[in-house]
C-alpha cells in the first residue's frame, strides 16, 4: 500500500466523481483508477459503488476511510514533531480557545510569548467546553485554554492557572446601576441574556441562580459574547460573565457590577492530552504559560 494511492482513494471518495477526482490530483484519469483497482485488489474488498459516471462509498469503503484519515494526521503530525525536535523555537503550535478568553487573555500570552520566541508559529481554534476537551483527546490540536478547568476527564489533564470573578453586567439605567455590589437573588425578576444550554457558562450561571433558589428568565441566547454584551447595552436584559471578558471592553450603556452573594468564580487554566507527549514547540508554550502566570499571580 503506498501513500499515493491513499491520496487518490480519498480525493475520489471526497468528489464521488473520478474524473474530478483525476483533474484535481493534476493526473491522468487512467491512473487514479489503476491506483484504486490496485489498491482494492491489495486489500481484497471494493471500496467503491460504481453509479454511471459517479461513485460512492461502499460501508467497508468508509471504514476504510475513517482509518486512512487518521493515519495521514498522525503522519502530518510526526513530520511537525520532527521538525520541531530539529528546531522547537520554528516550530507551530495548535491550540484552543473559548470566546471568553478570545479578546483579552489569548492575545496577550501569545503576545508575551512571541517577544520571547519570535519565530514559532501558532494556529489558532475557537470551540466550546465540548469541543475544546474533546479536541486534544482526539490530537487535533495539542493544548487547549479553557475555564473551568475540568477535573474529571480521562483523556486530558488540566493545569490551574488563575482563578477570576464572574460578574453582573447590567444596562445603564438599571435599577441597581448605581450600586456598588449586588446579590444575585436582586436580579430574579430581571430577563437575562445568556448561552444557550449545554454551554459551561450557562450552566455555571444556572448553578448560581439554583443557589439563590431562583431559576433564571431567559429572553434572548446567544454563542457570541459581544452579541450577549450588545444586548444588555441595548436594555433587553442583564447577563453573568467573567470579569476577563470586560477588561478593557466594557460596552457603552453598560454597568459591571461584582456579585457580592453568592461568591460566583471560575478556574482558568490549560489543559493537554492525558496519555501522548507534547510536541517539542508545544511544550515550550506550555511551560511559557506556567511561568506566565506564576509571575503574574503573585502581584495579585
Amino acid at each position: 500500500m503506498e501513500l499515493r494511492q491513499i491520496e487518490y482513494f480519498i480525493e475520489v471518495a471526497k468528489r464521488e466523481h473520478v474524473t474530478e477526482a483525476a483533474h484535481a490530483l493534476h493526473v491522468a484519469q487512467s491512473a487514479v483508477s489503476r491506483q484504486i483497482a490496485n489498491l482494492e485488489e491489495e486489500l481484497g474488498v471494493q471500496l467503491f459503488i460504481r453509479e454511471g459516471r459517479n461513485v460512492r462509498l461502499t460501508q467497508v469503503g468508509k471504514i476504510f476511510m475513517e482509518h486512512v484519515i487518521t493515519a495521514l494526521k498522525e503522519l502530518d503530525k510526526a513530520k511537525q514533531e520532527i521538525e520541531e525536535f530539529l528546531d522547537p523555537e520554528r516550530g507551530t503550535i495548535r491550540i484552543g480557545f473559548p470566546s471568553s478568553l478570545a479578546s483579552y487573555t489569548l492575545p496577550s500570552i501569545i503576545s508575551a510569548f512571541r517577544n520571547r520566541h519570535p519565530h514559532v508559529g501558532f494556529q489558532l481554534r475557537q470551540g466550546s467546553y465540548k469541543y475544546l476537551i474533546q479536541g486534544v483527546s482526539k490530537g487535533e490540536f495539542d493544548l487547549a485554554l479553557v475555564g473551568p478547568v475540568p477535573t474529571n476527564e480521562k483523556e486530558v489533564k488540566g493545569k490551574i492557572l488563575f482563578q477570576e470573578k464572574i460578574v453582573a453586567l447590567l444596562p445603564w439605567n438599571h435599577p441597581l446601576a448605581d450600586q456598588p455590589s449586588l446579590r444575585l437573588s436582586e436580579l430574579q425578576n430581571d430577563s437575562f441574556i445568556l448561552f444557550p444550554e449545554g454551554f459551561i457558562l450557562r450552566d455555571l450561571v444556572n448553578q448560581a441562580c439554583q443557589q439563590m433558589n431562583f431559576k433564571p428568565n431567559v429572553s434572548f441566547e446567544g454563542e457570541d459574547i459581544d452579541a450577549i454584551k450588545g444586548l444588555v447595552a441595548a436594555g433587553l436584559g442583564v447577563t453573568l460573565l467573567p470579569e476577563v471578558t470586560l477588561n478593557d471592553n466594557l460596552p457603552t450603556g453598560t454597568v459591571r457590577l461584582p456579585i457580592r452573594e453568592p461568591n460566583i468564580t471560575r478556574t482558568v487554566g490549560v489543559i493537554i492530552p492525558a496519555n501522548r507527549e507534547l510536541p517539542p514547540s508545544e511544550k515550550l508554550f506550555y511551560d511559557f504559560l506556567k511561568e506566565f502566570f506564576s509571575v503574574l499571580n503573585r502581584f495579585v
